[in-house]
């Protein structure tokens, strides 16, 4: 199930800009989700700040619990999982998703 993240469009358009360096596939624009997990896998410290400041902890729970494998690494998922579970209680999975391969059906 995709993260149901809408972000102010001046900040997702910002955030597209510095932290997505290819364009977009297909014809359908990013999500806000995908924007705001990219930005979380980059930013800045200044830039976890203004995003914890903006958006506060809900969007950044629902990246986190609803992220696609390769959408954030092992250490931007620690890094955000100690800041969130302990500012807000939330039980976040230890690990990021990850993709799975069925043999079988290869």
């Amino acid at each position: 199930m995709a993260p149901n993240v809408t972000l102010p469009a001046d900040l997702a358009r910002e955030l597209e800009q510095k932290y997505f360096w290819w364009e977009p596939i297909g014809l359908q624009p990013r999500s806000h989700a995908r924007i705001l997990a990219q930005a979380m896998e980059f930013a800045s410290f200044a830039d976890v700040r203004r995003l914890e400041t903006l958006l506060g902890p809900t969007p950044l729970i629902e990246v986190m619990l609803k992220a696609e494998p390769g959408w954030l690494s092992e250490r931007s998922w620690e890094f955000w999982r100690g800041r969130l579970a302990l500012a807000t209680g939330v039980l976040i999975p230890e690990e990021p998703p990850r993709r799975k391969l069925d043999a079988a059906a290869v």
